[in-house]
C-alpha cells in the first residue's frame, strides 16, 4: 500500500505501524502543531499527516478507535467508524468526540485511532420480489429473545 508523508512547517509525521505481530490495525497519531484542548462532551477533528493509495477497488479502509481512549477517557471517533474509499487520496482526519467528563488533551505524535485496511465485495444488486427463506425471517431486534 502506497503511503504519503504531508509535510507542515518542515515537519513529516512518522509512518503509521502495528503495534504487534497480530495486530489488526496500524495506528494513527495526531500530527498537530499545538495540543489540542477538546473540552468535555466537545470534539476536534485532528490531522494525521497521511494520505494513502489503497491496492485495488477491493480494498477500504477504516478507521476505529483505540479501546484505550474510548476505556479510560471516554474519547472516540465522533462517526464511530470512518470509511476511506479506494479513490480517496487526501489526509486522513480523525474527528474525536470526547465523551468523558474531563477536557482531553491531544498532543503531536499521539495515537488517537487505528486504521484497518479491509478487502470488501461489491456485489451486483438484483431486485427480486421475494427473498429466500431463513429461519430468522424478517425477525428484528431482540427476535431471539437474548
Amino acid at each position: 500500500m502506497n503511503i504519503r508523508l504531508i509535510e507542515r512547517d518542515g515537519m513529516k509525521p512518522d509512518v503509521p505501524k502495528y503495534q504487534t505481530a497480530g495486530a489488526a490495525g496500524m495506528d494513527l497519531a495526531a500530527f498537530v502543531k499545538e495540543s489540542v484542548i477538546i473540552e468535555a462532551g466537545g470534539r476536534a477533528k485532528i490531522p494525521t499527516g497521511i494520505a494513502i493509495e489503497l491496492p485495488d477497488v477491493n480494498c477500504a479502509g477504516f478507521v476505529m478507535g483505540r479501546s484505550s481512549l474510548g476505556a479510560k477517557y471516554g474519547v472516540c471517533p465522533s462517526n464511530g467508524v470512518g470509511l476511506i474509499d479506494s479513490d480517496y487520496r487526501g489526509e486522513i482526519f480523525v474527528t474525536l468526540q470526547n465523551n468523558g467528563r474531563e477536557d482531553f488533551v491531544v498532543n503531536n505524535g499521539d495515537r488517537i485511532a487505528q486504521l484497518v485496511i479491509v478487502n470488501i465485495r461489491r456485489p451486483e444488486l438484483v431486485v427480486k420480489e421475494e427473498l429466500s427463506e431463513t429461519v430468522r425471517g424478517e425477525g428484528g431486534f431482540g427476535s431471539t429473545n437474548k
